[in-house]
């Protein structure tokens, strides 16, 4: 089984009801019905891509988890890390159609679901360490105590197997009782990390620093190998260990439709093309481009292309 899959990531998924018309959600009658999770979506990215993905979670014994599942199956991603949990839900998530480029409203029913019970008896130790690269994301970390032990288990146990990590704080307040412990536990977990992708918001959340450069350098000096921070409208800046840095130009969007989704496609597309070996440079530009996909369709993963839809040489 050694080096079966390129990637496991893990979190919670939820059954997405997207709005087929604009208005308050409290108004909409129409939905379509779509899936959601930041790794869920970088895990399709990198599915899509044709690299071996596993996803580990937990989610209810109900139509919502079949969903999910069926999902998973439809992408070729591995379900043998997931469980099927009879005590709780599948949680899911009602998103407003936007048609300005704004962000879109969400409503989330996932408290106590399935997802928010994963602990460290979901690591199954083989089949983590079947995959060369573990992806992890803030937002799994927030879900619950037991399931930020799991990550933290998880980034030890992978990085003394000498296996590579990426890390996205995809910081999510709300989630946490207080910005102290969610500053501190994903720090943690970004040390842990050979490669972080903040957004040049979060990562001044994060270090206190305020700019890039300063941003980058709090994690470098902790271990890190590259620090790539996500800067809007500017792009992309990234710096190295070995003090390689450089910006990466946006690509400019003319129909914004969802920007939901935009920083999960940065992230499959440079943890795709690091894995390739890639240099950091293309893998930035690459990541710019994906995001640029991701944003111009309604849904998180819809515009995350395949290899052939991505067409470089």
């Amino acid at each position: 089984m050694h080096n079966s899959l390129d990637v496991i990531t893990l979190g919670e998924a939820m059954a997405m009801f997207v709005a087929t018309e604009t208005g308050d959600l409290a108004n909409v009658e129409r939905f379509i019905k779509r899936v959601a999770g930041a790794e869920l979506n970088v895990a399709t990215g990198l599915a899509r891509l044709g690299l071996k993905v596993s996803w580990v979670s937990r989610v209810g014994n109900d139509v919502l988890g079949q969903f999910v599942l069926n999902c998973l199956e439809k992408e070729r991603i591995s379900t043998q890390g997931v469980t099927i949990d009879g005590r709780f839900p599948t949680g899911f998530q009602l998103k407003s159609k936007v048609e300005d480029g704004t962000d879109p409203t969400v409503a989330y029913f996932r408290k106590g679901s399935a997802a928010s019970h994963l602990s460290t008896d979901d690591f199954n130790a083989p089949l983590f360490y079947s995959a060369r690269h573990l992806h992890l994301s803030g937002v799994a970390a927030a879900l619950s105590n037991s399931s930020l032990e799991l990550l933290n288990h998880a980034a030890r146990a992978m990085k003394a197997q000498g296996k590579t990590i990426s890390f996205d704080p995809n910081l999510r307040p709300v989630l946490w009782e207080s910005e102290a412990k969610m500053v501190r536990e994903l720090n943690q977990l970004a040390f842990q990390a050979d490669w972080v992708l903040p957004g040049l918001k979060e990562g001044a959340i994060l270090t206190g620093q305020s700019t890039p450069e300063g941003i980058a350098d709090f994690y470098l000096d902790r271990g890190v190998q590259a620090v790539i921070l996500k800067t809007g409208n500017d792009g992309a800046w990234y710096k190295t260990a070995t003090g390689e840095h450089g910006a990466v130009a946006a690509i400019t969007v003319e129909n914004v439709v969802d920007t939901v989704g935009a920083g999960d496609g940065f992230a499959v597309g440079v943890i795709s093309a690091l894995l390739e070996g890639r240099t950091l440079d293309q893998a930035v530009h690459r990541g710019n481009r994906i995001g640029a996909l991701a944003i111009q369709v309604q849904g998180d993963s819809e515009g995350l292309p395949t290899r052939e839809q991505l067409g470089e040489a």
